[in-house]
């Protein structure tokens, strides 16, 4: 029977892979990061090892043991976690992080990515086991964006590529025109928090791939929760990168938003063609 590793972090994705491996035919060895993975994705997979997310040396064994040489990486792993320490990294992490240039987001995922191939162990894209979570073309809610909020929509693409090529974040809350937040360390949720305070009802949230994203790790996604913080502030549109982001719960995250009157769609292409056009 073929063989895949999944490295688990936050969230439902490592739980989607799974369920997709599983389909087709593979034996799921899932390491689940400490304290982050969902403790239901034991249900879901064949070997499951608790790890905590700083043990690089430890996560590498079991993989090799286990006989992986492939794998996927899956799941928020809040970089916070280095600064507020919760990380407690072995040996190889901690000349891993001492080797960085600098500790962006790419800086410390390439470096992983680096170790595991030098132990036999490659990395596959993401999107390889849940290609059907990918946000299409258009308008995915009952409610599409205004004329105003594909304006925002439009100028908020812009901001939002230059962060993801700056590594900062991929994530900006706009509203009429000026950016209210842009998401850094503190991850999509607070952005949205501290962007949508500031704007008040209204706000327009922008999420995209960085331009050269990297399909093996940190895709962008959205999902309930996200759907449930701009909830909480009043936010009026979600809008995605088509092709390129993860619509996680894809059923309850639609049903909320249109319950919401929250308008969800994907746009890929030249941001001055967004605000021509109300349906896409």
């Amino acid at each position: 029977m073929k063989k895949i590793g999944l490295i688990s972090g936050m969230g439902e994705l490592p739980k989607a892979i799974a369920l997709d491996a599983k389909a087709r035919g593979y034996r799921v060895v899932a390491v689940a990061l400490e304290p982050l993975a969902d403790r239901g994705l034991a249900d879901l997979v064949d070997e499951i090892r608790w790890i905590n997310v700083g043990k690089l040396g430890a996560i590498i064994k079991y993989l090799k043991g286990a006989g992986i040489t492939k794998a996927v990486m899956a799941g928020k792993v809040p970089k916070s976690l280095i600064y507020e320490g919760k990380i407690i990294p072995d040996v190889k992490a901690i000349k891993l992080l001492f080797s960085l240039k600098d500790r962006r987001d790419d800086s410390i995922l390439l470096a992983i990515t680096g170790e595991l191939e030098k132990e036999g162990i490659s990395l596959l894209n993401t999107t390889d086991f849940c290609a059907g979570l990918l946000a299409p073309r258009g308008i995915i809610t009952k409610k599409g964006p205004s004329v105003g909020e594909l304006k925002d929509i439009a100028f908020g693409w812009r901001i939002a590529k230059e962060m993801g090529r700056l590594d900062i974040g991929q994530t900006v809350v706009v509203k009429n025109k000026a950016v209210m937040a842009v998401e850094a360390i503190e991850g999509t949720d607070e952005a949205i928090r501290r962007g949508g305070r500031l704007a008040g009802p209204g706000a327009v949230v922008v999420k995209v791939a960085k331009p050269e994203q990297d399909m093996r790790f940190d895709v962008p996604g959205a999902g309930p929760d996200t759907l449930r913080t701009m909830i909480e502030v009043g936010a009026s549109v979600l809008a995605v990168e088509a092709e390129k982001t993860l619509l996680l719960q894809r059923e309850l995250f639609l049903k909320e938003a249109d319950e919401a009157g929250i308008s969800v769609a994907g746009f890929n292409g030249d941001p001055d063609n967004f605000s021509k056009h109300k349906k896409l």
